[in-house]
């Protein structure tokens, strides 16, 4: 039986290239006497658990930081990079296809391979991940869950979708009664800076300055903190990140134009560690969390996001999620390493059962 998947049997007509060889090769001429890992008893040979990667430079740069990779060969798990001049199907075989690239040819790919070999978990499917590409229909899952409980209510801004003709904003926003000031954001995440840049348009006048296709959304107050809550399969890790101050009515008024920010939680220091005011630092009830969390993995088929939430400011229970983003920066995720570990074993521990019940 091949060593390297767990999956050989179903996966046999794949063909093992050299690609996984000189991986082991250039790590240690050793490496396949390294700890493999155990998805449980009845399985006749310990097991390496093959991670095919498809990323960017920089989010491989971040994710794969030293203390992942060490814990992953500790562990049995093979991380190894996709080579994009090749056909997928020729490479591997690969017990998980991890993957975070834009572009139409790339998800004909993946979609592609998908469909060809159902016996790799793909993370995620690529028609889930561009629905939350767009911002018109990325929180429409939250709107129409109307989330409320006796632990909170979670909702979504009131927003308005403009696709072009920055001279119709005003009467737009009018006739939708969206309230000043309004968050503008680009309509379409492609992945780079300029799409998770926002503007902030304090009057009439500074609509007609913003640049379509984009989102308007009412700013809420929220005390300048934003949580940050990241979603590994079934696991929740909960930050909080400084974000916009609040606006008062005199700020209102003695502002106008358009501000830009950059990617305002990217850029803001964690706010964990700092002296807050309780009421803006409480984080959101864990059972609340968990509820959205669950419906969201269903509703959006994705197993791999962050959402961010805002706290109302003067309320205790008033939540609005404002954006859903796939494969977020994990590597600033606490303990993000130990969380990704034990979600790969478990997606493999999974389908591992799910045949066992199959045979019988």
């Amino acid at each position: 039986m091949p060593r390297y998947s767990i999956l050989a049997g179903i996966a046999k007509g794949m063909r093992l290239t050299g690609e996984i060889s000189s991986y082991l090769n250039e790590e240690n001429e050793n490496e396949m006497n390294s700890p493999s890992y155990s998805i449980g008893p009845g399985f006749p040979h310990p097991q390496k658990l093959v991670v095919g990667y498809a990323l960017t430079s920089k989010k491989t740069k971040s994710f794969l930081q030293p203390k992942l990779q060490g814990l992953a060969r500790n562990k049995g798990i093979i991380f190894v990079a996709i080579d994009q001049s090749r056909p997928l199907s020729d490479q591997g075989p690969f017990d998980i296809v991890l993957h975070k690239l834009s572009g139409k040819e790339w998800r004909h790919i993946i979609e592609d391979y998908r469909l060809k070999h159902p016996e790799v978990t793909v993370l995620d499917p690529p028609d889930a991940i561009q629905h939350v590409h767009n911002r018109q229909s990325m929180l429409q899952d939250v709107a129409d869950l109307n989330l409320s409980d006796c632990y909170g209510k979670i909702g979504v801004p009131r927003q308005l979708v403009v696709k072009k003709d920055p001279s119709s904003i005003p009467d737009a926003v009018g006739k939708a009664g969206l309230m000043l000031p309004l968050v503008a954001k680009p309509l379409v995440v492609d992945g780079t800076a300029k799409s998770h840049q926002l503007s902030i348009a304090y009057d009439q006048l500074s609509l007609l300055k913003l640049e379509p296709p984009l989102v308007l959304q009412e700013f809420i107050n929220h005390g300048g903190v934003i949580f940050k809550v990241y979603i590994v399969g079934e696991a929740i890790k909960v930050v909080r990140r400084f974000s916009l101050p609040d606006i008062g009515e005199h700020e209102h008024l003695c502002n106008d134009g358009v501000y830009r920010f950059p990617r305002v939680s990217c850029a803001a220091a964690s706010a964990d560690e700092a002296d807050l005011d309780p009421s803006v630092a409480e984080l959101p009830p864990r059972p609340l969390l968990e509820r959205l969390a669950r419906e969201l993995r269903r509703r959006l088929g994705l197993r791999l996001f962050n959402i961010d939430i805002l706290r109302e400011h003067g309320t205790k229970d008033r939540f609005y999620v404002i954006d859903i983003n796939y494969f977020p920066g994990y590597g600033k995720m606490p303990e993000y390493e130990h969380i990704f570990i034990d979600f790969f074993l478990s997606l493999v521990q999974g389908k591992y059962k799910k045949r066992l019940m199959n045979n019988c």
